[in-house]
């Protein structure tokens, strides 16, 4: 019996050390992407497996040990900003920061098959958000919200019946707001142009692009991401950057959207924040995403409570810094590649 339990365990080690490598693939294929979602799973599985690995005959038991070290620590470069215990990238915001330069911004994939309308009305009562953005929203969900977007007097509504609907909202003053079909027709990305109640502008970019899906391959998604970054790189403008990106903030993918943009997370050095599926967070993905240029500090982000969607709404304080505070921007350098 002790034999069967060692190959088994042996097989299991070649599989886990084989999908780590494969992982690292820079490739647009789905069933690859699908690997950056499952780091924190591997690294368990990987310990699982380790520890079952003591089963096997002495000459392979090292072998083995090492292989999986070598897996786990691929694992963990790349989730271990994520961790609570890793540096933050973000500071909070003072306690002598203006109010005039704080706000609330509540994102939400709303799930377009969602029929609890009610519990995300409640939501954004409680809230009480000065920016809204909704996805998955078509006309049904449209008019059932009439009565929050009623509370905003600037709006950008854009039903649409293929789950890539959305909607803006927002109570900070608006100096312009557009959806672009970056990468295709069918999945449209907010920009904007908002002030602070001081009359600081940003600019917003609101994003939901495809996921990795059997025989829909990344291209798209990755394009569009990294396209929002440039659409407002060099305008010397703060940016705020939020929605569903159907991918992991650690990725290839998210990273350089990070690295085009400047941008910097309030997650790191404080957890994931998983919002997805949201009966499961606690062994789930943070799809969905709040990156600020340096200029921005925040007071508080949380994961609210689940109003039936998939996914859990992401809720966050942020402020901009007065200008004498302001650090600089992160530089927009990087692999010729990625920029490409």
């Amino acid at each position: 019996m002790r034999n069967y339990f060692a190959w088994a365990f042996f097989g299991l080690a070649v599989l886990l050390s084989g999908l780590t490598l494969v992982s690292l693939i820079e490739s647009d294929a789905w069933w690859i992407r699908l690997f950056d979602y499952t780091r924190l799973h591997s690294l368990f599985l990987i310990a699982v497996v380790a520890m079952g690995c003591l089963v096997c005959v002495r000459r392979t038991r090292a072998a083995l040990l090492v292989m999986l070290g070598m897996a786990a620590a691929v694992q963990s470069w790349r989730i271990y900003p994520y961790f609570g215990f890793a540096p933050t990238e973000m500071a909070i915001a003072s306690a002598t920061s203006p109010e005039t330069s704080c706000f609330t911004v509540l994102g939400l994939n709303v799930l377009q098959r969602n029929h609890d309308h009610a519990a995300t009305l409640r939501l954004i009562e409680r809230v009480g958000p000065d920016i809204l953005f909704l996805m998955e929203t078509d006309a049904r969900w449209m008019a059932a919200l009439a009565p929050a977007f009623k509370n905003y007097p600037h709006r950008l509504l854009r039903p649409l019946d293929n789950t890539y609907g959305l909607a803006f909202a927002s109570r900070l003053p608006v100096k312009w707001v557009v959806t672009k079909n970056v990468t295709d027709q069918e999945t449209p990305t907010v920009y904007a142009r908002l002030a602070t109640r001081d009359g600081r502008e940003f600019n917003l970019i609101g994003l939901h692009p495809r996921p990795p899906l059997p025989g829909q391959n990344t291209t798209l998604r990755d394009r569009k991401i990294g396209l929002a970054a440039k659409a407002v790189d060099g305008e010397g403008l703060p940016v705020l950057a939020m929605g569903d990106f159907n991918d992991v903030p650690w990725s290839r993918t998210t990273q350089t959207f990070k690295m085009i943009g400047g941008f910097r997370d309030p997650r790191i050095g404080r957890g994931n924040f998983a919002t997805f599926p949201s009966n499961y967070v606690a062994v789930g993905w943070p799809l969905d995403q709040l990156f600020l240029t340096p200029e921005f500090t925040f007071r508080s982000l949380r994961i609210g409570a689940s109003v039936g969607s998939d996914h859990r709404p992401l809720v966050a304080e942020v402020c901009l810094a007065p200008p004498t505070d302001q650090g600089d921007k992160t530089p927009n350098e990087g692999p010729v590649d990625d920029r490409e």
